[in-house]
């Protein structure tokens, strides 16, 4: 097996991460796009060569670069996001009506066979799919004029379509996840959804288990086993054994259950981690101590992880896509934090060092294992 590249997406820029398999000498390249927002850099599973970068300024707009060596030069491709159809309207804070906006591409999500296709995942929520590598973008209409969409209501950071799981074993079937609409699925490659909220209780609510309104803050589910999906939510870490038919919490004894990142380990399925988070309020780490949680039986027992993370005085956050792992054995862990640093754990979690300190804050951790 090869190394590892980590690509980081900053609100200044981007950088990328190489190290070897044994993930302890690391090689910085960056910032790329210095200056500019990077809400998400992604590797295609397809072409370990072929990057991707969701790159914004409030003065120029929205771009989506692209790179076919590996992140060494970078074209900037088609940014032709428009919203097709009849515009109409969501929710604001107040519960009055807002046009929608396109704001900004939140994920990019890339096929996992082929290196032209890639869905993204955009502000005001929608879902846009490119096939020619970037250039062109169309939208997914069903599922910004699905019924309830003229009462989603955006989260704290915007209504943001941030999380895009297609099943490995059927593309055509996949979960989006809106904050703050809750879960969708389609099983025809997003002509049609439906919401796949059951069993979620959010407490901020008017009605404590509507339909839709949850603040839904990221998903993760692991390839061997897709019908099992992990869920951090708006207080709460939650899980489907029915491909988001329905939930059930297994937040057990973690110190908190509010948190935005979850991931899976690479090789087990029942082995999750969580990044708790002091609450709604207060963004940052209980007691001041920055801590991975690990459960290896799937949620309700879990551990803290804290070798080599700072125990005292810490008060950064952990954003939703900040939490990755790589595909190496035994699996390494990564973390990045709104101090700017990306930690590295090369075995499971039990020791973790710093890539870097002082980035700008990062928005975005994602690791590929190189061939």
């Amino acid at each position: 097996m090869g190394g590892v590249r980590v690509l980081v997406g900053t609100s200044k820029g981007g950088f990328v991460l190489t190290s070897d398999d044994g993930r302890r000498a690391w090689e910085v390249e960056g910032p790329l796009f210095g200056g500019w927002e990077v809400y998400h850099l992604a590797g295609s599973p397809a072409d370990p060569d072929r990057l991707y970068a969701s790159q914004s300024n409030g003065w120029f707009g929205q771009v989506i670069q692209r790179s076919d060596d590996g992140g060494a030069t970078w074209d900037a491709v088609g940014n032709d996001f428009a919203y097709e159809g009849e515009p109409g309207t969501h929710l604001h804070y107040d519960g009055t009506s807002r046009p929608w906006e396109l704001t900004r591409v939140w994920h990019l999500e890339p096929s996992a066979t082929d290196p032209d296709t890639v869905y993204a995942g955009i502000e005001d929520a929608a879902l846009f799919r490119t096939t020619d590598g970037g250039h062109s973008w169309s939208e997914l209409t069903g599922l910004r004029t699905h019924e309830t969409a003229p009462s989603w209501a955006p989260g704290a950071g915007g209504l943001c379509l941030h999380t895009i799981l297609p099943r490995p074993d059927d593309p055509e079937r996949m979960l989006v996840a809106i904050s703050a609409a809750g879960v969708l699925a389609t099983d025809d490659g997003g002509e049609s959804w439906r919401l796949a909220n059951r069993g979620l209780v959010s407490d901020f609510m008017p009605e404590p288990e509507a339909e839709v309104g949850h603040c839904v803050h990221k998903l993760a589910r692991h390839p061997a086993r897709p019908d099992v999906v992990y869920m951090q939510k708006h207080w709460d870490v939650m899980r489907s054994d029915d491909d988001g038919a329905s939930w059930h919490e297994i937040s057990g004894d973690l110190p908190t259950d509010f948190g935005f990142a979850i991931d899976v380990h690479a090789h087990d399925p029942e082995t999750v981690y969580v990044v708790p988070i002091t609450s709604d309020e207060q963004h940052y780490p209980p007691d001041g101590r920055l801590r991975v949680y690990r459960s290896r039986t799937g949620g309700h027992q879990w551990e803290p992880l804290t070798d080599g993370l700072p125990q005292a005085d810490c008060y950064v956050n952990v954003l939703r896509d900040c939490l990755a792992v790589d595909a190496l054995d035994p699996c390494g862990v990564y973390l990045g934090t709104t101090g700017g640093a990306v930690y590295v754990s090369p075995d499971e979690g039990d020791h973790w060092t710093p890539i870097v300190h002082d980035l700008p804050r990062v928005l975005s951790v994602e690791a590929q294992t190189l061939p």
